[in-house]
Parts: structure tokens; sequence; C-alpha cells
């Protein structure tokens, strides 16, 4: 498996965009696999993460929320400027037609993968800079708490619902 060879060493980092996620938005949603397999797949990456918690990896997961406006406003800017036409495809016009489902898709996974040992940070990302920000500041504050996280949480934060942002 591509992500197990892609796990950081001790002492090292690593940054996954929806890596282990695609079975429950993009597979799910385009319908390449079976309602069975999607569900089964939330109990998978929970078992995965709290695997690699187990062995010292400290997981910090962040859904980047941008609304539907602004989603169009970005892909025609893509479209308008020479610079950035390469990062737009035919495939983004097609899945946002389907943003309804990839929105409900996104919420389940929120709510089924927000974990004590692997919570989500729903970040309001309309403004690039703001949502930068955020995640920088989650991240060390994340790790700033790690010297006095000696006992676990007893209940999982919850996650911001991303419908709430939007």
């Amino acid at each position: 498996m591509a992500v197990l060879r892609s796990l950081p060493r001790h002492g090292h980092a690593a940054i996954f965009d929806r890596t282990w996620y695609g079975r429950v938005l993009v597979e799910r949603v385009e319908k390449l696999i079976p309602p069975t397999r999607w569900r089964q797949a939330y109990d998978e990456i929970n078992s995965f993460e709290s695997q690699m918690v187990a062995n010292g990896t400290v997981v910090i997961k962040f859904w980047l929320a941008v609304s539907k406006a602004e989603q169009l406003r970005r892909f025609q800017e893509r479209e308008d400027s020479p610079f950035k036409q390469y990062k737009i495809t035919e495939d983004d016009w097609r899945n946002r037609s389907k943003w309804l489902a990839y929105h409900t898709a996104t919420e389940e996974m929120l709510a089924h993968t927000n974990t004590l040992l692997a919570p989500w940070y729903v970040i309001p990302a309309n403004d690039k800079r703001y949502a930068r920000v955020e995640v920088l500041k989650n991240i060390v504050l994340t790790l700033e708490g790690l010297d006095k996280q000696k006992v676990l949480y007893s209940e999982p934060p919850v996650p911001q619902q991303s419908s709430e942002i939007l």
C-alpha cells in the first residue's frame, strides 16, 4: 500500500491529501463501490489512524470548507488565467455538479471519523490566508499540547459542521 510507504519516520512529518478517505468521498459519490464497502471504510479508517497514533504518529486532520459560490469564483478565475488553467479540468466541473452529494458525503465522513485520537478541524476556507493561519495555529497548538497530554480525553471533540460554516 502506497500510504504505508509514505508514513513519516519518527520525528518527521508528512502531509496527505484525502489519501485514505477516497472510498467515503469520491468512490462513494461516483458509485465506484457498493454502499456496504464505503460504509465499512469508516471503521477501517478509524482503525488505521488508531494504529498510527499507537505507534507514535500525531494525526491532525483538517477539512478546508469552501462555499459553493467561492468554489465557482475560483474555478472561473483558473479558467481565465493562463497561469492557472492547468489547475482546472472537465472533471472539476463535472464533480461540481454533484456538490450536494459531496457535501452529504463530507458531513458523514466528518461525523464517522472524528475520534479522540484523530479529531477533525473544520476550517472556513473562503479566505485562503485566514485558512492557512488557522491550520498552522491548530498544528502548533496540537504539537505544544503533546507534552501536557498524558491522559487521553474522555470524549472526542465535536467537529463544527461544514454546513454551519458555509
